[in-house]
């Protein structure tokens, strides 16, 4: 059995990176002085909420195929996918801080990452049952 070591370190700097994103936005709350709940006013506050979301919606998809590759393909090249999906994430941080207009690069790489991961795990899970029989 694998241990799954690689994927193991690239989820905890995956969950690392949305970390230091909700950081993020508690630094811009105290920048513009606003308080929670209130989630507009100041674009930069703005800007760090949806950073943190976006980088929400996505990890349910990315953390659940990054495992069922490794498990179904290879750890190290899930693990290297990985690392580009977090990669892609950055870049989609500082593009949208900077300017939403310069955020598609990293989301498109963060997303291409992620789809990777996605139809190579279901590629592999439905090449192992029609192999097995579903046994």
């Amino acid at each position: 059995m694998q241990p799954h070591s690689w994927v193991a370190i690239v989820t905890i700097v995956s969950l690392l990176v949305y970390f230091a994103f909700a950081f993020a936005v508690g630094g811009a709350r105290r920048a513009s002085g606003i308080s929670a709940p209130t989630m507009t006013g100041d674009p930069r506050l703005e800007r760090a909420v949806r950073v943190q979301m976006n980088t929400l919606e996505w990890l349910p998809i990315y953390l659940v195929s990054l495992w069922l590759f490794a498990l179904y393909w290879s750890d190290l090249v899930a693990a290297g996918l990985g690392v580009v999906w977090i990669l892609g994430r950055l870049l989609y941080a500082r593009g949208y801080m900077a300017d939403p207009g310069k955020r598609e690069l990293g989301f498109m790489i963060q997303s291409l990452a992620c789809a990777a991961l996605l139809f190579g795990a279901l590629g592999r899970i439905v090449y192992v049952l029609a192999v097995t029989g579903g046994s």
